[in-house]
């Protein structure tokens, strides 16, 4: 059995793994989770094939979005689920690589819980749009059964949500040298738009939907609504449910006093000052550009950006 030392401690590759896991940014889990389901589904696509079943086509079925609204009342989860799948590896590279390039410089404004809601919520929506399309337009009548699979909609709600945030964010790209972050951003979502006639329309509409949410996202956000707030607490009290179920406490006991209140005074007017510095930084980004802040703000802005 190999051992790894870590802290001093050694450990097992069981230990070492779930180490790894729990030190992991919510980004690396996301991609991690993206990778894990798609070598699951393609493991049980050779063991099908090996004894000439079609357990994959079954998994694959059950945890896809269909486009008949009936379908979905048997497997709600479905709404959620797709967002995970990817029916090739280019598919799931292209997807990831986007991912991880946009959702980098996501964590430096945005928190971890913010990640997840814009990742569900571009889920959620560009299944919706990919429903109500094939549902609506004349385009889609007699095409049978129809499915929707992959991360895109994701992706492009994380993408679009932080370039609609900081729209002339610099980023350097092989053969093309530096492009504000809204260029990829919009040409991305002119690529899908033009796309929809000439192959896979539903994936197209669906990345549409997800891009549409990212921006309708943000700027809700800067209005000061949450729109996506409903998903922290409903995995708030999923946790919290979980969590009471295992320990099951007999008592709980809370203590105030007004040393409490004082600091938790000091940490708001710390917070409102953050902020206000956060803006301001903000606005200097938009007008100048991310290279035109000094080393201190960018510091600044990395540290508030994992504190937020």
């Amino acid at each position: 059995m190999s051992l790894t030392r870590i802290g001093g401690t050694k450990m097992n590759w069981k230990d070492n793994l779930r180490y790894k896991y729990n030190t992991a940014s919510i980004l690396e889990k996301f991609i991690a989770i993206n990778i894990v389901m798609f070598v699951l589904t393609f493991a049980f696509n050779t063991i099908g094939f090996l004894f000439g079943s079609s357990g994959n086509n079954l998994l694959i079925e059950w945890l896809v979005f269909p486009k008949d609204l009936s379908d979905l009342l048997f497997k709600p989860w479905s709404i959620l689920t797709y967002a995970f799948l990817h029916a090739s590896i280019f598919h799931i590279l292209s997807n990831m690589i986007v991912l991880y390039f946009s959702g980098q410089i996501f964590l430096n404004f945005y928190n971890r819980k913010k990640f997840v809601n814009f990742y569900i919520l571009g889920a959620i929506f560009g299944a919706l749009i990919f429903a109500l399309s094939y549902n609506l337009f004349p385009a889609f009548q007699g095409t049978g059964k129809s499915y929707l699979i992959g991360a895109s909609a994701s992706v492009m709600a994380i993408l679009v949500g932080i370039a609609t945030k900081i729209p002339n964010f610099q980023v350097r790209l092989m053969f093309l040298g530096n492009l504000k972050l809204w260029w990829i951003a919009a040409g991305l979502v002119a690529l899908d738009f033009i796309q929809i006639p000439f192959g896979n329309p539903g994936g197209h509409l669906a990345h549409l939907g997800g891009a549409a949410i990212g921006y309708l996202y943000t700027k809700q956000l800067e209005k000061g609504n949450d729109i996506g707030s409903w998903i922290e607490s409903s995995i708030n009290y999923i946790s919290d449910f979980s969590f009471s179920s295992k320990s099951n406490p007999k008592m709980k006991t809370v203590y105030k006093n007004k040393q409490k209140k004082t600091e938790k005074k000091k940490s708001n007017l710390k917070d409102k000052n953050n902020q206000e510095k956060i803006d301001k930084i903000l606005d200097k980004i938009s007008s100048s550009g991310y290279g035109s802040l000094t080393k201190e703000e960018k510091d600044f802005l990395f540290r508030a950006g994992k504190d937020l």
